[in-house]
C-alpha cells in the first residue's frame, strides 16, 4: 500500500516538476486550433479537456491515447456541435480488439466546417463565396506495461486544412500515460498532445500546432455513485493569466489601479472540476467548470454562467445518448451531441 502512495507521488511530482521547462503557445498564436476543441458531450459536461475517462467510451481515446482499452472493443461514439454561428464540427471514434485484452487498435476523425463567406476584392467589391474546412485522422494505440497498473498510449495523426484558396497538410503525435488502481478506482494520467509539424505550408511560412499537456486525476466514491475529476490544462505554459484593461479600477483621486492576476488566480486558469452523478448507470448526469474560461469570459457587473457546463447521458439497449451545454463566448451558448453505439 505504501508503494502506492510513492508511486502517484512520483507520477505528480514528475509532471509539474516539467512545467517550466516545457514552452507552448495558447491561442491565436499557431494553426489547426481545431485539434483541442471539446471532442464528446461527456467531455463537455466535465469542463472539457478531460483525460481521465477510462471506460468503454472511445472518444476518450481521442484526448488521452494511453486510456485506450479492452472495454472499447466493437464501440462506436459519433459527436455532433452546433459551435458558433455557422461552425459546425464533429468527431467518430472505433476501437477493435484482436488479441485477449491486450491489443486493441483506435481509429478516429475530427472534421470542423467553418461555414460559407462572402468573398470581397481590395476594393470592397463583391467576388465568389468561399468555405473552409479542417480535418484529422488519427490512429492509436495503448500497450500495457507488463506487471503494473500503467498504460502508455500514442496516436498519429494526419492533417488536412483547407481555407479558401489555400491548404495545408500535417502530421502529430499524442503520448499518453495513464495510472488506473482498479480497487480504488483512481485514474491519473498525463498526456502531451500534438507533438508534430506541418508537411506543406498554407503559403510560404510554415506555422507551429497548437502543442499542449495535461494532467488529470479522478476517482469513484465507494459509497456514493459519483466520480469526480480534477484536471490541470495549459501546463506547457505556466502564465497564461493577463491583465485586462476593462477591469482596472480609479479611485476618486484619479489614481489607476492595474487588473493584476496574482499567482492563486493564474493557478485556478489552469484548473477544471468536473462531476458525474451514476457514472456507471443507465442515467448520468455531469457537471463541470472551467475556471479559465469563466474567468476569460467574465463580465464586469454582470451575472454570468461562463465557465459552467452541464450534461447528461441515457442509456437504450445498445445505444447512449449524450448532450451538453456550455458557453464558449459571451454571445452564444453551444449543444453538444453523441451517440455511443455498441456493436457486439
Amino acid at each position: 500500500m505504501q508503494q502506492r502512495y510513492y508511486v502517484l507521488a512520483a507520477i505528480a511530482l514528475f509532471c509539474f516538476l516539467n512545467i517550466n521547462f516545457i514552452y507552448g503557445q495558447i491561442g491565436g498564436q499557431s494553426t489547426y486550433q481545431f485539434l483541442n476543441l471539446i471532442n464528446s458531450p461527456r467531455q463537455a459536461a466535465l469542463g472539457g479537456k478531460n483525460i481521465t475517462i477510462y471506460d468503454q467510451d472511445p472518444t476518450s481515446g481521442l484526448y488521452n491515447p494511453a486510456n485506450i482499452n479492452f472495454r472499447m472493443d466493437n464501440q462506436l461514439s459519433v459527436n455532433y456541435v452546433n459551435y458558433i454561428a455557422d461552425v459546425n464540427y464533429g468527431t467518430a471514434s472505433y476501437a477493435y480488439l484482436y488479441d485477449r485484452r491486450t491489443q486493441v487498435i483506435h481509429a478516429g476523425i475530427t472534421y470542423i466546417n467553418y461555414g460559407s463567406f462572402d468573398g470581397y476584392d481590395e476594393n470592397g467589391n463583391a467576388t465568389n463565396t468561399f468555405s473552409g474546412g479542417e480535418a484529422a485522422l488519427s490512429l492509436g494505440y495503448a500497450y500495457n506495461i507488463p506487471y503494473s497498473d500503467f498504460y502508455i498510449g500514442a496516436n498519429a495523426k494526419f492533417i488536412s486544412s483547407k481555407l479558401e484558396q489555400y491548404s495545408s497538410l500535417g502530421g502529430a503525435l499524442d503520448l499518453g500515460i495513464t495510472y488506473f488502481y482498479e480497487d480504488w478506482d483512481l485514474v491519473i494520467a498525463a498526456v502531451a498532445r500534438n507533438i508534430g509539424t506541418q508537411f506543406t505550408a498554407y503559403d510560404d511560412t510554415y506555422e507551429s500546432i497548437p502543442f499542449e499537456v495535461n494532467f488529470g486525476i479522478s476517482q469513484q466514491l465507494r459509497k456514493v455513485p459519483l466520480q469526480w475529476h480534477l484536471t490541470f490544462e495549459n501546463l506547457q505554459q505556466w502564465q497564461i493569466a493577463f491583465r485586462n484593461t476593462n477591469r482596472d479600477e480609479e479611485d476618486l483621486s484619479g489614481n489607476v489601479i492595474e487588473d493584476d492576476p496574482g499567482f492563486f488566480n493564474n493557478v485556478l486558469r489552469h484548473t477544471i472540476l468536473g462531476v458525474e452523478l451514476f457514472p456507471k448507470g443507465g442515467f448520468n448526469i455531469r457537471l463541470g467548470y472551467s475556471f479559465r474560461r469563466g474567468e476569460e469570459l467574465r463580465i464586469v457587473d454582470q451575472r454570468s454562467f461562463a465557465g459552467l457546463s452541464a450534461g447528461f447521458g441515457v442509456k437504450f439497449n445498445r445505444v447512449r445518448f449524450n448532450y451538453a451545454y456550455s458557453r464558449y463566448n459571451s454571445a452564444a451558448s453551444s449543444s453538444f451531441f453523441g451517440l455511443n453505439i455498441d456493436l457486439q
